[in-house]
């Protein structure tokens, strides 16, 4: 009797397939893992588009964002006010004269020696700097004279944060 009964299993398992047996089992059978699997992996693609979809939310508000104030920016230096100052509001110029309308200035000293310094840090970066002289004894270090106000700012932009420019750097107007 043994001996027939497992026969018996033996040839209903072999003929039976193992959902068969995960049935018997209350396993769930080779569909249903597979339809668990394929609900799974479209929850981690939709968790995974949300991210991605944030994260293009963001960009677009930041370069949004980016934009309004490059506006504002070119605006204020438009009017002449915000980061663009005039020397004459620095107690005006006292020996240099300057042959462009715009300079970046990235450097104010009180002391010549320090002035002088970064004068040649912007020479050995390669560019064309100058110190600019005001009769309040402020002694401004200036790069990239221009006479075109767009390409000044675009310098600005490209300078921010390098190691010639700090993120405060400004645009002086001689008018």
């Amino acid at each position: 009797m043994k001996k027939t009964l497992i026969l018996v299993l033996a040839a209903v398992t072999l003929v039976s397939s193992c959902d068969f047996v995960r049935t018997l089992a209350g396993r769930p059978t080779s569909a249903q893992l597979e339809q668990i699997r394929k609900s799974r992996m479209a929850a981690e693609e939709a968790r995974h588009q949300a991210r991605l979809d944030s994260m293009e939310k963001a960009e677009k508000a930041m370069a949004e964002a980016l934009a309004a104030r490059e506006a504002h920016l070119l605006d204020s230096l438009m009017q002449g006010r915000g980061t663009v100052l005039n020397p004459s509001k620095l107690g005006g110029l006292f020996t240099t004269k300057l042959d462009s309308k715009y300079y970046i200035v990235v450097g104010a000293f009180r002391n010549r020696s320090n002035a002088e310094r970064k004068l040649t840090q912007c020479n050995n970066a390669g560019y064309t700097a100058t110190i600019i002289s005001f009769r309040n004894g402020l002694l401004a270090v200036a790069v990239c004279p221009s006479n075109d106000l767009e390409q000044t700012l675009k310098t600005l932009k490209e300078l921010r944060g390098t190691e010639v420019c700090p993120k405060d750097g400004w645009i002086l107007m001689n008018i």
